[in-house]
């Protein structure tokens, strides 16, 4: 029977537990994306608070698909110091770090990036900001090498995994999704051509750091939004993913305009708002033979060891508890299965804007009322 600490390996990679950091913005780079003493810090408390796998904030590939402030960058070897500080922070306390590479494609605006931004389609929907330019199969095929070497610097600066971005009405999710891909060409119409970016990329990634490397994909199983991608396009993808050798597949779901069915959710007080993508993750799990990850909204102990024990997913993936709770995976270990403290309130990002980096504001104010230190 699997249970929730058991030692695991993802294509050689040796990970403690099935409890993963799933990918959130922190704020803590420079203005550029190179990262910082800071952010090293938080991998490396992540790490010593247990957490299996950690999986870095989405870090752009090439500047303009940038999205947010403070955002980290893999686009050049300038950082290579800067990396190798955060993978050393993880390391030195017995962790795994993953860096995470998105194009953020039309959900950025000309404000942050400084040009107009580019998308599958030029057409605007309520995802994006404004309406981006439409990329050429020249422009295509050069965000494809991009990627790759992107991948070749995190495993040059010790990164223990690299993931693919696909979810979350980013690049990869615009070229999977009807809705915002309306092209004629071989990257538009059928679902398996809506796939042949992810699929380029992958390809292109897998060749660049070899077969021994793991590299994991992160994808939406579904856009929950009227037109996107839906449920059976996302097990096209997933199937196509695992044929190719995949390591991992992290199902997530929704985007910024999917309403009350975003990637993430306010106000999962009780249990049965917990696990709001299980079903997807578990028709994906069912139709591949590669190790499946569940995120989103994720909270109660009982619910993440049955997720594990019922094989319903391999892994499970948790990113605000984290920022309250750093050590709730050496809570949970160490008997105190009480439910995480996060609330789901979504006040932690608010100071990656306004303060150079995200932290509990919950907890704070608590802190301070009881008048201890952060």
């Amino acid at each position: 029977m699997r249970k929730l600490f058991d030692e695991t390996r993802l294509n050689g990679m040796l990970l403690q537990n099935r409890l993963v950091r799933s990918a959130t913005w922190e704020g803590m780079c420079e203005d550029d994306g190179r990262p910082t003493a800071k952010l090293a810090a938080y991998y490396g408390t992540l790490a010593r608070g247990g957490v299996g796998l950690i999986i870095t904030g989405y870090a752009f590939i090439r500047p303009d698909g940038k999205q947010l402030p403070g955002q980290l960058g893999i686009h050049t070897d300038s950082f290579a110091t800067d990396m190798l500080a955060l993978t050393d922070a993880v390391h030195k306390e017995g962790g795994k770090l993953c860096l995470q590479m998105v194009h953020v494609g039309g959900q950025t605006s000309s404000k942050a990036i400084g040009t107009q931004p580019v998308a599958p389609s030029a057409i605007k929907v309520d995802q994006y900001p404004e309406e981006p330019a439409e990329l050429s199969c020249d422009d295509i095929a050069e965000l494809v090498a991009l990627f790759a070497e992107g991948a070749c610097r995190a495993k040059e600066y010790g990164f223990d995994a690299v993931q693919l971005h696909a979810s979350h009405g980013y690049l990869i999710n615009q070229f999977l999704s009807p809705l915002t891909n309306r092209r004629t060409d071989t990257y538009g119409g059928s679902v398996e051509d809506r796939c042949r970016f992810l699929m380029e990329v992958y390809r292109s990634v897998r060749r660049a750091v070899g077969k021994e490397f793991p590299v994991l994909v992160k994808l939406n199983g579904a856009d929950n939004l009227a037109g996107g991608l839906t449920l059976d396009d996302a097990l096209v993808a997933a199937r196509l993913l695992d044929e190719e050798g995949v390591d991992a597949i992290e199902v997530s779901g929704g985007t910024p305009a999917s309403g009350e069915e975003t990637p993430v959710r306010q106000g999962i007080e009780t249990r049965e708002q917990e696990a709001y993508n299980l079903s997807l993750a578990y028709r994906i799990k069912q139709t591949v033979s590669c190790p499946v990850m569940v995120v989103g909204g994720l909270r109660s102990y009982g619910i993440v060891e049955g997720i594990v024990r019922r094989e319903e997913a391999d892994y499970v993936s948790m990113a605000r508890p984290f920022i309250r709770e750093p050590g709730l995976p050496r809570r949970w270990q160490g008997g105190d299965e009480s439910r995480a403290r996060c609330i789901s309130c979504n006040g932690c990002f608010k100071p990656g804007l306004k303060s150079g980096g995200i932290y509990c504001v919950v907890d704070k104010i608590e802190r301070e009322s009881r008048g201890t230190s952060l």
